[in-house]
C-alpha cells in the first residue's frame, strides 16, 4: 500500500490564508456585495440547487 503526502514546505509562513478583513479597508466594495446578497431573492436558484448532485455530493450555498 503506497501513501501519498502533501508536499513538505518548511518555508511556509502560515498554515491558513490571511482573513480578507485583515487587508481590506472597511469601505471596500466587497462588504457592499455581502450585504446585497442577503437581500436578494435567490429562490430561483435555491430550489434547483437542492436537487441531488449526480455524484451524490452536496452543492455549495447559492450565496457563494
Amino acid at each position: 500500500m503506497s501513501k501519498t503526502f502533501r508536499p513538505w514546505q518548511p518555508g511556509q509562513t502560515s498554515l491558513l490564508p490571511p482573513s480578507p478583513s485583515d487587508w481590506l479597508t472597511a469601505d471596500h466594495q466587497v462588504y457592499f456585495l455581502l450585504d446585497l446578497v442577503d437581500v436578494l431573492d435567490l429562490s430561483a436558484i435555491v430550489i434547483p440547487a437542492q436537487a441531488k448532485d449526480p455524484r451524490g455530493e452536496k452543492g455549495f450555498d447559492p450565496r457563494m
